[in-house]
């Protein structure tokens, strides 16, 4: 894997290589093929005035309709957003013409290098059932620290995934895939991704965040969108979620004091190597989940009721540490940044911080797929935690123990 160093365009728009109206340009054509409708801006749901947009694919893996959403500072960013998510959710679904083997993890890793998959956090129910001569699916990804190939588990790259005649090894999930303008875009949206679960997973787990977020510079993007929010009656807390892996990960939490709306009780959060740009995608993340609950998506009728039943205070309560107050505070305009002007070298920054925290593979699986020409990547590291995805898989650093003892 070759990859190529592209400037970016600008701050503002992340890690684009390519301006915003060029993305879409390309892109959208191309949305007829995948079997998607046209991007429907769904802004007017909600009564703040931040772009969001969905669209929506009748026909997915899945075999049910599905709505993929996109959300940002401008509309054009927000347009952009729900395109990317759903040609890299179009991309992840397993083809009959992918290249899969079959075999044990020992007699994979005796062809080349093999992730083994105890370290990508097993659920208690299948580390009864599995051991290194148990027969799984494989497919042939790439290793960024050794820059080889190695083989990964196949339900660690697909989705959905549930084939009949393999080992589930936990449930399928949407984490680290990503598409972009490049393939280095899709590598860095999806690292980031990987790291903004494991920070989110390990500040739940342990009910605690490293310190409330302050924002001085009141004409900064972050403060126009969080001042968009206290004109509706909704409150604002930014919490700092940065691990010891160094990558700055902001959760923002809505609280709507007007209406006192339980279900109105939202939580967004983002990771970037500039903390002004973590900030909005956290923020515009609670924009998104508040429009597309009003919209009638992503609803959880089970959780609703319970929600509702609680009730706005005791919800609260519950999750004090995103609607409380944290005695430490942080400006943001004080939180190292630490990206660059190219794509590449925000990657190898990360791929840095990855190893000095002591991980040992970073894998890329691509996923583009030849009737799009979109790059798309599923990026996994073993050892990032993923439980507020999936409750089941509870690794060493929830609780602490990390980097941990490898046995060659």
């Amino acid at each position: 894997m070759i990859l190529q160093r592209c400037p970016k365009v600008s701050k503002e728009t992340g890690i684009r290589t390519v301006p915003t109206k060029e993305t879409l340009d390309r892109v959208l054509p191309l949305l007829g093929i995948a079997g998607m409708g046209e991007p429907e801006d769904i802004t007017g749901t909600d009564n703040l005035g931040i772009p969001v947009f969905s669209i929506d694919r009748q026909h997915t893996a899945l075999g049910k309709p599905k709505y993929y959403n996109g959300k940002g500072a401008t509309r054009e960013q927000a347009e952009a957003s729900a395109v990317m998510e759903a040609i890299e959710r179009y991309s992840a679904e397993p083809r009959e013409d992918d290249e899969i083997v079959y075999g044990s993890y020992n007699q994979a890793s005796e062809i080349m290098m093999t992730c083994n998959p105890i370290d990508l956090i097993l659920p208690l129910r299948v580390l009864d059932r599995y051991n290194r001569n148990t027969e799984i699916a494989w497919v042939e990804a790439y290793e960024m620290f050794r820059g080889c190939p190695i083989w990964v588990p196949a339900c660690a790259v697909y989705y959905p995934y549930n084939a009949e005649d393999d080992l589930q090894l936990f449930s399928w999930h949407t984490n680290g895939i990503a598409a972009g303008n490049t393939i280095e875009e899709a590598i860095l949206h999806a690292l980031f991704e990987d790291i903004e679960r494991d920070a989110w997973s390990i500040a739940e787990f342990n009910d605690r965040a490293n310190a409330d977020v302050l924002i001085r510079d009141k004409d900064s993007v972050p403060a126009k969108l969080i001042e968009k929010f206290n004109d509706q009656g909704v409150e604002i807390h930014l919490k700092d979620l940065t691990t010891d892996i160094g990558v700055t990960t902001i959760g923002a939490a809505a609280d709507d004091v007007r209406t006192k709306d339980p279900e109105m009780l939202c939580i967004g959060v983002g990771t970037h190597l500039d903390p002004e740009i973590a900030a909005i995608r956290a923020i515009t993340e609670v924009a998104q989940s508040r429009t597309t609950h009003k919209h009638g998506m992503k609803i959880n009728a089970q959780l609703q009721k319970a929600t509702v039943e609680m009730g706005y205070e005791k919800m609260k309560k519950l999750n004090h540490m995103w609607f409380g107050e944290h005695p430490r505070k942080v400006y943001l305009e004080d939180m190292e940044n630490r990206a660059t002007d190219y794509v590449l070298d925000d990657i190898e920054v990360v791929l840095q911080s990855l190893m000095d925290c002591g991980f040992d593979q970073v894998i890329c699986a691509d996923l583009t797929r030849p009737e799009l020409g979109i790059p798309a990547v599923r990026m996994i590291v073993p050892g990032l935690e993923v439980c507020t995805m999936d409750p089941e898989r509870e690794g060493g650093r929830l609780r602490g123990m990390w980097p941990p003892v490898r046995h060659q």
